[in-house]
């Protein structure tokens, strides 16, 4: 279908370590969890209220892996953009299972961890990864406005 667009952003925290998977192609895999959160103030209680939503996301750009497994942890405040996508699974008894999942490509595909000026400080600018177009960045650099 021309014209359709399938574009996702989370800003979250990640609920573990990132996964680091090797493919049998040899290529590595990252899976991260992600939680995002919305707050209320329930309007017959006044109590305040909040629901969290996990996505489950796979990071194929080696760059993002990279990025990934070196600097982030369980509890880091992530950017992740990429493009939703629905696998088909058989579960132990043969039925039929789904999974949707965000996923992060070279192209169209970004994973950027968001810290504190403080925790970004501690990883000085010559440890940090070196980063193409389009990948995974610190957003600590500085910004020109």
């Amino acid at each position: 279908m021309a014209g359709s667009v399938n574009k996702v952003i989370v800003i979250g925290n990640l609920g573990v370590d990132p996964e680091i998977r090797d493919l049998p192609s040899g290529q590595k895999v990252a899976s991260l969890r992600v939680a995002t959160s919305e707050q209320w103030t329930d309007k017959q209680t006044s109590e305040r209220r909040e629901r969290t939503e996990w996505h489950s996301v796979s990071v194929f750009d080696p760059n993002a892996v990279g990025y990934a497994e070196s600097y982030l942890h369980k509890g880091d405040k992530i950017y992740v953009e990429g493009r939703l996508q629905t696998r088909k699974w058989q579960d132990q008894n043969g039925a039929d299972r789904y999974s949707t999942e965000i996923v992060v490509n070279s192209i169209g595909g970004q994973l950027i961890g968001i810290t504190s000026r403080g925790q970004a400080d501690e990883i000085s600018q010559s440890d940090r990864p070196n980063l193409s177009d389009n990948t995974s960045a610190s957003i600590n650099d500085d910004i020109p406005f």
